[in-house]
């Protein structure tokens, strides 16, 4: 007996935080947040299922792992790797997104801050990006028997170093908080240069984001 794939008729997106979840509501799909944890990801990733969602996509931003993707590159992945095991995206929904890009992400339980260490994981990983949803979602999925797809764009590139505000800016709600940045400038007046950086790159990201949410609707 052939079994046919389970059909996404109603998927839903899950982000990291609360501007990335505001962004995929352009989409007219279900949303939900992680707070930018992995056990977070997996309560929300729960909660979509118990509302019906029939299909998951993790959906944001990334960090980049391959020093040829540049910020604001849309990445529609093949792919999901954690702890060495490989999760593979679902073909049709992977469509819905509008067809794989043929990369591999790294889902991670951390927020990967150093450039070196980010074209270390790559080399040895063989993955393209990584962030802290991806994994949970493809974990999460497999276990409901759900289909899963993965719609990321690289906001630090893979050869950047994130500053030490980037770190501590959020809270709890995944809300940018203006005193922690303001504190941790204080005390590393140096990172000015970089965060501006950063401010570009995330500006980027969250256009081509913007863009990917809307063609979504259509």
């Amino acid at each position: 007996m052939v079994i046919a794939p389970r059909v996404a008729d109603r998927p839903a997106l899950l982000a990291g935080f609360a501007a990335e979840a505001k962004i995929a509501r352009r989409s007219g799909w279900p949303v939900a947040a992680g707070a930018g944890t992995t056990d977070g990801a997996a309560l929300a990733v729960r909660r979509l299922i118990d509302a019906g969602a029939t299909g998951l996509v993790s959906f944001g931003l990334a960090g980049g792992l391959d020093r040829t993707l540049r910020a604001g590159t849309v990445i529609i992945a093949d792919a999901v790797m954690v702890h060495s095991l490989v999760w593979r995206t679902d073909p049709m929904l992977t469509g819905r997104l509008g067809g794989s890009t043929g990369h591999v992400g790294l889902g991670v339980d951390r927020v990967i801050a150093s450039g070196a260490e980010k074209i270390r994981l790559g080399l040895e990983t063989g993955a393209a990006f990584t962030d802290m949803e991806s994994g949970a979602i493809a974990v999460a999925a497999d276990a409901a028997g759900l289909p899963f797809a993965v719609l990321r764009v690289i906001c630090d590139a893979a050869s950047s170093d994130l500053p030490p505000a980037a770190l501590v800016a959020l809270d709890a709600r995944g809300r940018i908080s203006p005193f922690r940045i303001l504190g941790s400038i204080s005390r590393h007046p140096g990172q000015i240069g970089a965060l501006l950086d950063l401010a570009r790159d995330a500006s980027l990201a969250k256009r081509a984001l913007k863009a990917a949410a809307e063609r979504l609707r259509g």
